[in-house]
């Protein structure tokens, strides 16, 4: 699944549940953005393959909860992850954003 953040009738809180609902939990996760300002979540994570992000969150490693059914349950951490996107498309402050 991506999110296309330009649209703002895909870039909603909602999508980003679904978006958290989608990842694997027993993999690692990393939500990623690239230069047209496509949203989705990778198992490729850490530096590797960033031709052509304009930045990453940090890696969500397998077993933490933050991706997966029970995860998009959490009001708290969806709002978190969509708060993040917002204040990082289309200027992030940086391409690895760590602190949401």
């Amino acid at each position: 699944m991506k999110i296309n953040l330009k649209e703002p009738q895909e870039f909603t809180l909602e999508q980003v549940r679904q978006l958290i609902a989608s990842g694997n939990g027993a993999r690692h996760n990393q939500l990623r953005v690239d230069c047209n300002g496509e949203a989705w979540l990778s198992e490729v994570v850490g530096g590797a393959q960033l031709d052509g992000l304009l930045f990453r969150l940090e890696t969500w490693a397998a077993g933490s909860g933050c991706v997966g059914p029970a995860a998009a349950e959490d009001e708290r951490w969806v709002q978190q992850v969509f708060k993040a996107l917002q204040d990082n498309w289309p200027r992030p402050s940086s391409d690895y954003i760590d602190l949401y």
